[in-house]
């Protein structure tokens, strides 16, 4: 049998049909025929093919097409009809001729069908590859060569041309593909013709497969992991890029591809154009027909009530009444009735979470094993005497405040002892106790006191804090109230009862000035600025301002001189604030000393503070009601009253470091005001009867305050207006607290004489609260007049503190 050839496409008349190539079988189907079959078949080919060529004319056809095409389809034509025309006048004169002679015309026949095949296939390929005039001649040409090949293929059985020519537009009607412009089908890959196989066995050839002409395909050039992290770097298509595993190349995915794998992602319809809301076909109508559908009118015993229902109807009630039938309720209870009646005896043994003595039995407790004292012969320590006899009579009326329920006794033998009286008794409680003693599960937590505190680091791991003391500053005679030094940690600034304000040198101990003052100073505070050199002094109802000499030369002298000449002011100044505050160029007297400024209030000032840039400072008068809190600038001479109402003793006033905040503690709260608004931010609840000094950290965010009762409170402005945490780490009250500006430290000290060193890291993170962990507690000052340590400060620079006592030193410890 011949081999069976795929179907070839051509487009006629603007349409694509398929022409089976199947003659091959059908001519070697006829080499077991009659000749004289061949014959008239070929006779039949020869008339239709003279029919079809009449009728193919030029002008009729819708194509536009060459005249070269049109004489080289007549000469087709002319020659398949010359050669039909030889073959019948052969086969007319010798009807008898030789098998050899009939083979040699199949051979031929069956040569010119190859050739007429191998042209369409040819003229097919190149139509796919062509332009669009080219397509319509090749289409032209595989038309008329399909026709002559359909001529010289000869049919079995002998028919007509008209026949021939029905069968004919049979054959290309059903050869029309109609699934061909829509066909969807992947199933095969034509790319790799190995077939559905693992491609692992091809792991170790060059090649992963073979294309349809039966050539190998190259496996591609395989990088590194350097050229896939570079490629993935440089190359803008990177993540759109995949690997066919037919090929093994790199394909790049489309807009399209990506917007289909998306929509697959999200679990959507993978088909954009898909209307998945589309509206309802109703299937029934919705609209009500107020005319019938039918023609006929209904019948009239549609419209009336069944008789024959009513009397059934009728009988059933006449049934429920006289009792004949029950409804089903009363044939429960009457079948109730007749079954017997089973109960519980013990009505919890049917559920099983509740059967305590099965499921959750709890075992009766043990009986104490007995001791020495119950020993037929006791060591002589467990003998009662005439004391311990007496007690144990007094308890007769109580005795379960007995230590023993029994008098130890001592025989020599066992076989002397006689029997126990209280035997049976005994047993008889023991009874009782398990029978009217509940026995109950209870869930006992064991927590161990360890468990509750809180795991802090080792104060090994928070270091450097200051732990020894290393310089003792003396020379004052009377408490120290406060202490401060400048900005570069140089120089110390003490004030104390004794009238006087001291410098001293740090590092040596050594007392450089000693500044005479009228009254009790109170508070001095150097000025961050490292411009000037100015201290800010608090003695009775005066603030002095005090250029203490020390340091560079050319800052001193500077200082000096801006503050030389007051500024020219047009400002009117109220008379609350003149009555206040008035500002006066110092005496010689206080000049010599070094008073630059001097500010004279109407009340005692207790305190002093400086704003961080240096040219604002407060004061704090308690007794000044509502004007008891002043804010001076210096480079402007002049006073205000930021706060008109007072709600409360002032006891303390601190500002922000960065913001215009003033801070504002009061004997119970803390307020904090903005200084540009001039309006209340938030109030501070402490929960304590007196506050007594306050500090503020560095960053701002925290706040820590001293109380008289023994509390220390750090408040983080950043989580809540109440305490982060309560610390009682003092037994007396807490007068000084501070923080240092470049450790995690902050030190307390109280009137018990303790400094305690603490670790308060702050950390930048938000949801982070700060870690608070006590490090070292310090006592070296001695008491005086119930009175401690009354001021503390840190060095700038150095882990070290500073604190000044009643027993009027200062103390210096350092890592």
């Amino acid at each position: 049998m011949g081999k069976i050839e795929k179907p070839l496409k051509r487009k006629i008349n603007g349409r694509e049909i398929k022409i089976q190539a199947n003659d091959t079988e059908e001519i070697e189907e006829s080499e077991d025929s009659d000749e004289d079959l061949l014959t008239e078949v070929q006779e039949d080919e020869s008339s239709e093919s003279e029919e079809e060529s009449e009728d193919s004319d030029p002008e009729d056809s819708e194509d536009d097409c060459d005249e070269s095409s049109e004489e080289q389809s007549e000469e087709d034509h002319q020659n398949v009809s010359e050669d039909d025309s030889d073959e019948e006048v052969e086969s007319g004169d010798d009807d008898d001729s030789d098998e050899s002679e009939s083979d040699e015309e199949d051979q031929q026949i069956n040569e010119d069908h190859r050739g007429q095949k191998i042209t369409a296939e040819e003229t097919a390929s190149k139509s796919s590859t062509s332009d669009e005039s080219k397509i319509l001649q090749n289409d032209k040409e595989g038309s008329e060569s399909e026709t002559a090949t359909k001529e010289k293929t000869p049919r079995k059985g002998g028919r007509n041309s008209e026949s021939v020519k029905s069968v004919g537009q049979e054959q290309i009607s059903k050869a029309t593909d109609e699934y061909d412009a829509f066909d969807t089908s992947d199933e095969e890959d034509i790319r790799n013709t190995v077939g559905n196989i693992p491609k692992n066995w091809y792991d170790e050839y060059k090649h992963l497969g073979y294309d349809w002409d039966g050539k190998q395909i190259i496996k591609p050039e395989a990088g590194d992991h350097l050229d896939e992290f570079l490629k993935k770097m440089e190359d803008p298509d990177f993540w759109r890029t995949v690997k066919d595993p037919q090929t093994g190349q790199n394909v790049i995915l489309s807009e399209e591809d990506i917007n289909l794998i998306k929509r697959i992602k999200a679990q959507k319809i993978p088909d954009v154009s898909f209307d998945e809301y589309a509206p309802w076909v109703e299937w029934f109508t919705s609209q009500v027909e107020k005319m019938p559908i039918r023609k006929f009118p209904e019948h009239k015993r549609s419209f009336l009530p069944s008789k024959n229902e009513a009397k059934k109807v009728s009988k059933l009630v006449h049934a429920l009444k006289m009792g004949w039938i029950k409804t089903r309720e009363e044939q429960a209870r009457l079948r109730a009735k007749k079954e017997p009646q089973f109960y519980m005896l013990w009505s919890a043994d049917d559920q099983a979470e509740e059967m305590r003595r099965i499921h959750k039995h709890i075992a009766a407790p043990k009986r104490l094993l007995p001791g020495h004292a119950e020993s037929y012969n006791p060591p002589p320590e467990y003998l009662f005497d005439a004391k311990e006899m007496k007690e144990w009579n007094k308890l007769k009326n109580a005795p379960w405040k007995r230590k023993l329920h029994f008098v130890p006794q001592k025989f020599d033998a066992l076989r002397k002892v006689p029997a126990y009286p209280r035997f049976i008794k005994e047993r008889f409680l023991r009874c009782l106790d398990l029978y009217l003693c509940p026995r109950a599960i209870k869930m006992k937590l064991s927590i161990e006191p360890e468990s509750l505190v809180p795991k802090l680091p080792s104060p090994r791991d928070l270091q450097p804090f200051p732990t020894t003391l290393s310089i003792e500053y003396k020379g004052h005679t009377d408490m120290v109230r406060t202490i401060s030094t400048d900005k570069t940690g140089q120089y110390l600034l003490s004030g104390s009862d004794d009238c006087t304000i001291k410098i001293w040198e740090v590092n040596t101990g050594r007392c450089l000035k000693t500044i005479q003052t009228d009254s009790i100073v109170r508070c001095v505070e150097w000025c961050p600025n490292a411009a000037l050199s100015l201290v800010l002094v608090a003695t009775g109802n005066e603030v002095l301002l005090i250029n203490p000499g020390v340091g560079d030369f050319v800052v001193s002298s500077r200082t000096d001189d801006v503050l030389k000449e007051a500024p020219n002011s047009d400002v009117v100044i109220s008379e609350r604030v003149k009555k206040a505050v008035q500002w006066c160029e110092p005496e010689q007297s206080l000049y010599d000393r070094g008073v630059r400024i001097q500010l004279k209030h109407f009340k005692m000032v207790t305190q002093v503070t400086w704003h961080g840039k240096g040219d604002y400072f407060g004061s704090l008068m308690p007794d000044g009601l509502n004007r008891s809190v002043l804010i001076s600038q210096i480079s402007k001479r002049k006073s205000q009253l930021p706060l008109t109402k007072s709600k409360g003793l002032v006891q303390c006033i601190l500002f922000h470091p960065t913001k215009p905040f003033l801070f504002v503690a009061t004997q119970r709260h803390v307020k904090i005001y903005d200084l540009l608004k001039q309006a209340q931010l938030k109030k501070l609840m402490t929960n304590s009867n007196c506050i007594s000094t306050m500090a503020i950290h560095p960053g701002g965010d925290n706040l820590l305050v001293g109380t008289y009762d023994r509390k220390m409170l750090w408040f983080d402005l950043d989580l809540s207006t109440k305490p982060y945490q309560t610390l009682r780490l003092h037994g007396t009250s807490v007068r000084g607290v501070a923080y240092h500006k470049r450790y995690p430290l902050f030190a307390s000290g109280s009137d018990d004489r303790s400094l305690i060193i603490s670790h308060g890291m702050v950390y930048n993170e938000l949801l982070q609260n700060a870690l608070i962990v006590p490090l070292k507690r310090l006592q070296d000052h001695q008491p005086f007049n119930d009175f401690g340590i009354l001021g503390v400060h840190f060095h700038p620079l150095q882990p070290w503190v500073f604190s000044s006592g009643a027993d009027s030193t200062i103390k210096l410890y350092t890592n």
